[in-house]
């Protein structure tokens, strides 16, 4: 009697075995995951290929980590070198050739009259633990400690970064108006909110009777990227800078993910024309690995030995990493690319909204773009502080995109307030082919996620 072989079993993918045991292992607290449901196993530039088989373009670059794209040859030879020279890799604070390369290269690409009087603190491998060194810097420099920090910003997941974020902490922190264009917390927008925001900043700091003591420093964000993409006005930056200079109030420029040629500058503040007192830098400075110092006025180091401290401030391969990127990004004009090529997506997305009552607004500055969903039909737009002129915010449109991008290839983030902004962070070295297939991949995204019923649906309050 014949044997007859069983039929084979169909397993499922490789990948989702990944994803199922991801899902039971990790913590709820895990976020892109679960929007982006993809098992990267290769990637180059800014392409990812999944472990199905799939092809991404990457518009998140690791939240702006990757200003050079994923495995830039100059990075792996880099930390090639690193390696194979058998140099230590981990030396805490200790001085050696390869942070000596490191902090000589980033002081190049800082603005002169900032770099001709800085000192720098490697702080431990996250930027919200930079924030949080400058933080202590500015308290122990001024004798004050209480901050100044704005509407719509965002500084890291540590306890005095999400005081600055607006979280609820014990630390002191007075929120302040940021200016937006398009949801102008004085229903005006344009230089006129700016110069409102401006005004009340100085009323609050002036007024014996308005509550706010006198405090150590005011963060800022030359662009709020988790906020939604909110450039500041130049005119506002420099009011900024006038009100802290003539209160002796420290100015901490936050540049974790504006730095490193993002905007169209070497650093955001640099559109504006500041030297901020201090200089918060992460993300792209380690070149994709973790690093994050803070820079700042001379006058200002008087904290003591030990002050601040971390085990993994002294990240060689790190350090090699980020020289490597920071040396590229300034020989090849990289920022001035970006200027330029931002400029044509913006002018392009700018273009869909004319066919897209959706897109409330098209925001950013340089390779960092903003899209803004809104609901047309939700009824007529009203004046007020919370949005402005504009129909209210529409996150489940917002979230439809998303997932119709990843079906499309295309790897995009969320942000705001509401979390109704497509957020773009393409690496510098998006090519103009590329850059055309992000914004053909986006419009054929929102038209399919507009004509999907999901909006009436599983659309629920925004407000």
């Amino acid at each position: 009697m014949a044997v007859t072989e069983p039929a084979p079993v169909e397993l499922p993918p490789a990948h989702e075995g990944i994803l199922r045991r991801q899902a039971l292992r990790e913590s709820a607290a895990r976020t892109y995951a679960r929007s982006l449901p993809i098992v990267p196993v290769r990637a180059r530039g800014m392409t990812i290929e999944g472990a199905d088989g799939r092809r991404y373009l990457d518009c998140l670059s690791g939240a702006g980590t990757l200003a050079l794209g994923h495995n830039h040859p100059v990075v792996l030879e880099a930390v090639r070198k690193v390696i194979d020279s058998g140099a230590p890799l981990h030396v805490l604070d200790l001085a050696t050739p390869v942070k000596d390369a490191f902090t000589t290269e980033l002081f190049s690409t800082l603005p002169r009259e900032f770099a001709d009087n800085a000192r720098i603190q490697f702080c431990g491998p996250a930027g919200t633990d930079a924030v949080e060194a400058a933080f202590k810097l500015v308290r122990a420099a001024t004798g004050r400690s209480e901050l100044l920090a704005f509407t719509g910003a965002y500084h890291g997941m540590t306890a005095g970064a999400l005081a600055a974020s607006g979280g609820a902490t014990d630390v002191r922190v007075t929120r302040l108006p940021f200016p937006h264009r398009y949801r102008c917390p004085f229903g005006t927008g344009g230089e006129r909110g700016a110069d409102i925001a401006a005004r009340w900043t100085e009323y609050l700091l002036d007024d014996p009777k308005s509550g706010v003591p006198e405090p150590a420093a005011m963060i800022l964000e030359p662009v709020q990227g988790e906020g939604g993409v909110n450039p500041a006005p130049d005119s506002w930056m420099r009011r900024m800078r006038e009100i802290t200079r003539e209160r002796s109030i420290a100015l901490i420029a936050d540049e974790v993910q504006t730095g490193v040629g993002r905007t169209g500058t070497f650093w955001a503040v640099e559109h504006s024309g500041i030297v901020p007192d201090v200089m918060v830098l992460s993300k792209a400075i380690g070149g994709s690995l973790p690093l994050a110092v803070i820079v700042y006025r001379s006058e200002l180091d008087l904290w003591q030995p030990g002050a601040h401290a971390g085990t993994f401030r002294g990240n060689q391969l790190a350090m090699a990493a980020g020289a490597a990127t920071l040396a590229y990004v300034r020989e090849n004009r990289l920022a001035e690319r970006a200027g330029t090529l931002g400029a044509r997506m913006l002018a392009a997305l700018q273009a869909l909204s004319a066919d897209h009552p959706s897109i409330g607004d098209v925001r950013g500055r340089g390779l960092m773009i903003g899209i803004e969903l809104v609901d047309p039909e939700a009824g007529p737009p009203t004046v007020t502080a919370e949005n402005g002129s504009a129909p209210p915010p529409d996150p489940t449109l917002a979230t439809a995109v998303q997932q119709e991008c990843l079906r499309r290839g295309l790897i995009v983030e969320l942000g705001g307030r509401h979390g109704a902004v497509v957020r773009l962070l393409p690496p510098l070295t998006l090519t103009d082919e590329q850059a055309t297939a992000v914004v053909d991949r986006l419009a054929d995204a929102l038209r399919a996620a507009e004509r999907s019923p999901y909006r009436r649906a599983a659309a629920g309050p925004t407000r």
